[in-house]
């Protein structure tokens, strides 16, 4: 199979219309509110969500519609999570879904909701119900860039991508637009992501293949070990290339599988090269485990400690730190057979640092990107997580 091109661009498929405005709920004048819709009406839709046992009014709504695979459309606002509101929030959420609906003239049922920002106040809902009228009317194949921009809360940039493929050598387009940089651990983050197609794909393989590729995407990232209220990932194919449905067996299946991962592994590496006041990425890779589950599990310990990504901050490597995490992590770890390199560089054997010149280590900690690579040497379960460093810039935007 061919490489995967992804596109530095933001291009609608077929049949998709986008826009993103200005609607007040933020004070720096930047767009605050979004919306994507397909005008095809037999649209299918997958999703996928937060595991926080504390939901946000949106989410709980995408719940309920997302029951069906159908889906024609999503209205989001930044600024204001409308998470921790109760009924009244969702209400509120309830009330976007209406007002976009008609705006855009689909059915209530197959409008989406999503919010970030801010948790535990409601929605400003005069500013909210006047964007979404703003909205419809700036609907456009051409709105993908503001429909980008209206998402964002902390990101330092916007995230996006376009796929082209050929499925029954007719032309497909997946696209994708992504927000999130803090609150980032598995599953998932306060990250919202949202991908579209012209392809026709068979409802319950869309959801298998999302579900898939989320997990080896979103869910292998942490930039601080919080897990948002928010989170949603929702993916609509609108079926206008006119392709016959796939769906594993179709000789193009694996093509659009595997644009789909691209797709999701290009934003999920956006996020975290993105993590608030983060300058590195470190890889944390754990071989050598009882089980893949133990060693995803002091990967994700490794990842997540405080103490550590600190440490990856300065060039100084602390090893003592990681060995901590491995060790309160719920994997069997027997201290006298881990091995550790950074870079291919052995510093620790058999639970010991080697003689190894400590500045050959900082050289490799200095830089934006490297690989820890911790063997436990007790069976063949492997794993990995992406982290980043962890500075003083972090408190400044989150106090």
């Amino acid at each position: 199979m061919k490489t995967i091109t992804i596109e530095n661009a933001i291009v609608l498929p077929k049949g998709f219309r986008a826009a993103g405005v200005h609607a007040g709920i933020k004070k720096s004048g930047d767009p605050d509110m979004t919306m994507i819709v397909s005008e095809l009406p037999d649209t299918a839709a997958a999703g996928t969500f937060t595991t926080n046992q504390v939901k946000a009014a949106p989410v709980k709504v995408c719940l309920k519609r997302i029951r069906s695979g159908k889906g024609r459309g999503v209205v989001i606002n930044s600024g204001n999570a409308n998470a921790c509101t109760g009924k009244g929030g969702e209400a509120d959420a309830e009330a976007m879904a209406r007002a976009a609906a008609r705006a855009a003239g689909v059915p209530v049922s197959s409008m989406y909701v999503c919010s970030t920002g801010h948790i535990g106040a409601r929605l400003p809902m005069d500013k909210i119900l006047a964007g979404i009228e703003t909205l419809g009317a700036a609907l456009s194949p051409d709105g993908a860039m503001n429909a980008v921009r209206g998402i964002m809360t902390t990101d330092n940039g916007p995230k996006f991508g376009t796929v082209r493929l050929k499925i029954d050598g007719k032309p497909v387009t997946l696209s994708v637009m992504c927000k999130g940089a803090g609150m980032i651990e598995p599953n998932m983050a306060t990250m919202l992501c949202f991908v579209m197609t012209d392809a026709a794909v068979d409802r319950k393989a869309l959801a298998a293949a999302l579900k898939a590729a989320v997990k080896e995407s979103f869910n292998r990232i942490s930039v601080d070990g919080d897990m948002s209220t928010n989170d949603t990932v929702l993916l609509f194919a609108n079926g206008a290339a006119g392709n016959k449905p796939l769906k594993p067996g179709h000789p193009d299946w694996k093509k659009f599988d595997a644009a789909l991962l691209a797709l999701c592994q290009r934003m999920a590496w956006m996020i975290i090269r993105d993590g608030e006041g983060a300058k590195k990425v470190i890889k944390v890779e754990v071989v050598g485990a009882r089980s893949g589950k133990d060693a995803e599990l002091a990967a994700r310990s490794v990842a997540n400690s405080l103490l550590v990504k600190t440490s990856w901050h300065n060039d100084y490597p602390n090893f003592g730190r990681i060995m901590d995490a491995l060790g309160y992590s719920p994997a069997k770890i027997v201290e006298n057979k881990v091995d550790m390199a950074y870079d291919g560089k052995l510093l620790v054997k058999g639970g010991l640092r080697t003689g190894i010149d400590v500045e050959a280590i900082k050289a490799v900690q200095r830089q934006e990107l490297f690989t820890i690579r911790i063997n436990l040497n007790l069976g063949k379960g492997a794993s990995h997580v992406f982290s980043c460093d962890c500075a003083h810039a972090y408190i400044d935007i989150n106090i």
